[in-house]
């Protein structure tokens, strides 16, 4: 990273932060001198924290936000009633939602299911059937047939391919990353697509307002826009106290001419194919897939595309990209999303159906195990009805405090019957859950809350395809790079880390 660029984006920062600071303590302030000039006031403060309260625990929310909420507003009777209803009643996040709608009122009708191939998986598995329905049904994404799945075990593995197959693309090429980085990486990718963009393919780009603030040049979209690349900045973040910031495009696709596409947790910077070291090895993965399924992930992308540009004339033009596909094109694949702004948790409903339909194992790799007490719930459950429940966890962390919380819940976990073991080489980042040699996931979601609630995500169900068992394999090799997690050694944990975790695990849905 170049000096100038560092000390650019450090002013930047400083300056967001300051602003964003400044409001919070304003606001607070203007609450508090009122208070102390008015016991009307204070009583009328006072009132709104207790119907806010009683709001909160009779709402739909997840209770552990409604935990954190409530602990806030009790500690701070005084304004957090108002911090509340000023977070959830914010005009900018109702014209955010407003934009998602229309977006997603435009790409739904083309997200259509071939009722033949529900009917076929119906005769062949109820457990399939379950699966492919609810996604199919309730979020009204497809499952298909005629599609290659192919897993990449390592961001380098996903780099090497995903340049091949940028370089065969004719019509257009769409790209939407959570964050991209100068570097070795993005500088090889953005070669090939300015060389794209002469040759008339149409390139697009979306990344994330916040993932890439750090990331990238300062106004560095217009020097896109001069080589002919399309831009959107996702959410773009401001210096403004609003909610909707906590909204971030945590989404990895590519879609190459609508016949092939690529996703997983692998983003365009230089820590994710370790040509740059942070936290050791970076363990990630990847899938690529070729043939119909990839129509759902072009969708995805215009989805959230037209949030600011305008809708494309003929978006079928897009769709229909018919390409051979080979042996491997075997089973099914479903590729899914998940947006915040539906209140269907897509995301972790999946996951839960994985791990409620086990019958024999399920495998799991993430850099944050900080579930909800739904998920702690299901996996406890099904360690003990004797399914193998193994997950792997990074040892060396991005983030501490995350790295705690994630900790805090090996005891409870371990004592249910989950295996849980550390990455000793460095951090894992892939997000992979296999089961039972026959579904496997694979995307952008972690186990966290801000994943499973808060950010637009991504994922690809893979049913009876060799994929599955690619990703079966690799876990199995991972986990000869990990240290299983002992009584005794979580013992050692809690004896350093103990309160830490306890205080951290409070406001576990805010990390």
């Amino acid at each position: 990273m170049h000096k100038k660029y560092l000390k650019s984006f450090t002013g930047r920062l400083i300056i967001t932060a300051l602003f964003a600071v400044l409001q919070i303590v304003l606001y607070i302030a203007t609450l508090v001198t009122l208070s102390t000039y008015s016991i009307a006031i204070s009583v009328a403060l006072t009132v709104i924290s207790i119907i806010t309260v009683v709001y909160i625990i009779n709402g739909n929310k997840n209770p552990a936000y409604k935990l954190t909420w409530t602990v806030t507003i009790l500690i701070f009777p005084l304004f957090g009633g108002l911090m509340y209803l000023a977070a959830s009643l914010q005009t900018s996040t109702f014209l955010f939602k407003k934009k998602a709608a229309k977006a997603n009122a435009i790409v739904e009708p083309y997200l259509i299911q071939d009722t033949k191939i529900t009917d076929e998986i119906r005769k062949k598995s109820r457990t399939t059937a379950a699966h492919a329905s609810y996604l199919a049904n309730k979020a009204s994404f497809p499952v298909y047939k005629n599609t290659e799945a192919r897993f990449l075990p390592t961001g380098e593995v996903k780099f090497e391919v995903l340049l091949e197959e940028l370089k065969k693309a004719k019509k257009f090429i769409f790209l939407e990353y959570f964050i991209i980085q100068e570097g070795v990486m993005w500088d090889s990718i953005l070669k090939i697509l300015i060389e794209k963009a002469k040759a008339g393919v149409d390139i697009r780009i979306i990344w994330d307002g916040m993932g890439c603030m750090s990331a990238l040049p300062k106004n560095y979209d217009k020097v896109l826009a001069g080589l002919g690349i399309k831009v959107m900045i996702f959410n773009p973040f401001i210096p403004v106290a609003t909610v909707i910031q906590n909204n971030r495009d945590h989404r990895k696709i590519v879609v190459i001419d609508g016949h092939t596409a690529f996703t997983g947790g692998i983003n365009l910077a230089d820590e994710y194919i370790n040509a740059y070291e942070r936290f050791g090895y970076w363990k990630d993965s990847a899938i690529m897939i070729r043939g119909d399924a990839v129509k759902s992930f072009t969708l995805m992308f215009l989805g959230n595309w037209y949030m600011a540009h305008p809708v494309d004339k003929n978006i079928t033009d897009f769709l229909h990209n018919p390409v051979m596909v080979t042996q491997n094109a075997h089973g099914y694949v479903q590729p899914y999303a998940d947006t915040p702004l539906d209140g269907e948790c897509v995301g972790e409903l999946v996951y839960f159906n994985l791990i409620n339909k086990a019958k024999d194992y399920i495998y799991i790799m993430t850099p944050y195990l900080i579930p909800d007490n739904e998920l702690l719930t299901a996996l406890c459950f099904a360690a003990k009805s004797g399914i193998d429940v193994r997950i792997i966890t990074p040892h060396i962390p991005d983030k501490w405090y995350v790295f705690e919380v994630t900790r805090s819940f090996y005891g409870q976990l371990m004592d249910s019957g989950v295996r849980i073991y550390e990455y000793t080489p460095g951090f894992v980042h892939s997000k992979t859950v296999v089961s039972d040699d026959h579904i496997a996931a694979v995307g952008s979601i972690n186990f966290d809350y801000r994943s499973l609630y808060l950010h637009f995500e991504c994922a690809t169900l893979v049913y009876d395809n060799p994929a599955v068992i690619e990703m079966r394999n690799d876990f199995l090799e991972t986990l000869k790079s990990c240290e299983e997690i002992t009584p005794e050694s979580y013992k050692k944990m809690r004896g350093r880390h103990g309160l830490v975790m306890s205080l951290l695990k409070l406001i576990a849905p805010l990390l």
